[in-house]
């Protein structure tokens, strides 16, 4: 299964994970049954309240998942109307999000 998880670092499985989906400037890209992780830069980090547009920062990564800390409902309907499973994690790094 392949994960997007909004980060606030590059460390790869001990990247902090962001409190806001949205907000996030990377997202951590784990392969859940390799554990290799992949960090990418969220170009749409900087957006008006209830303009975020996930798909554009992580749809070419084609992930079966996402964990957040935190998502704005606008998000959240984009990524589920997209096939993409959202899971809420009050977990503090990539590696304890996987787990």
């Amino acid at each position: 299964m392949k994960i997007c998880i909004p980060v606030l670092e590059d460390k790869g499985m001990e990247s902090r994970i962001s409190a806001h989906f949205g907000s996030a400037p990377r997202f951590a890209i784990v392969d859940a049954d390799t554990a290799d992780c992949r960090i990418i830069i969220n170009h749409n980090e900087h957006h008006a309240h209830g303009m975020c547009h996930p798909l554009a920062a992580i749809g070419r990564e084609h992930p079966d998942a996402v964990v957040v800390g935190g998502i704005g409902s606008g998000a959240l309907a984009r990524l589920q109307a997209a096939g993409i499973e959202v899971f809420l994690s009050d977990a503090r790094t990539v590696a304890q999000a996987v787990e």
